[in-house]
């Protein structure tokens, strides 16, 4: 096992612990070059009241206060499920250097289906990337079945 995918397990561990407080399953880590884990954040878009309580966007606040730009360009953002445009445009903005995530958007969009909680934009992270002037590397999608299992039961089936 790669430590990517080492890293992406610890991130879906986040996102069962996130699932277990009442909110949607996902969880991001920000991990420094050497791969330690310095910030961990799940979704609290049910427990926080505020719709833009994404797991990678909470990661992004704790890391822009806690890190200069600089230190961000070298760290990475691990993501349980593919980061939405909303999302990729905070880490966009934050200087966060990569993304590595295990589930894709279109995976996602097939078990949530219409569920009005979580109307997928089918926009990739990597085009919302491109569109900007700066560089960040993606690494992802990781087929990781723990990944589709965190979501198990949890959305309304089409």
């Amino acid at each position: 096992m790669s430590s990517d995918e080492r890293l992406l397990l610890q991130a879906i561990a986040v996102a069962r612990e996130s699932r277990a407080h009442g909110n949607h399953p996902f969880g991001a880590l920000l991990v420094d070059h050497d791969g330690r884990v310095l910030l961990s954040a799940e979704n609290t878009v049910f427990t926080g009241r505020d719709a833009t309580g994404h797991a990678e966007t909470n990661v992004v606040r704790q890391a822009t206060a806690a890190y200069s730009a600089d230190e961000l360009a070298a760290m990475a953002l691990y993501s349980s499920t593919e980061p939405c445009a909303m999302c990729a445009g905070a880490i966009y903005w934050s200087g966060i250097g990569a993304v590595v995530y295990a589930l894709p958007e279109t995976t996602l969009y097939e078990l949530t289906g219409e569920d009005p909680q979580n109307l997928t934009m089918l926009l990739p992270c990597r085009t919302v990337f491109d569109a900007g002037r700066r560089s960040i590397a993606v690494r992802g999608p990781f087929e990781l079945e723990e990944a589709r299992e965190v979501h198990a039961g949890f959305w309304q089936p089409r």
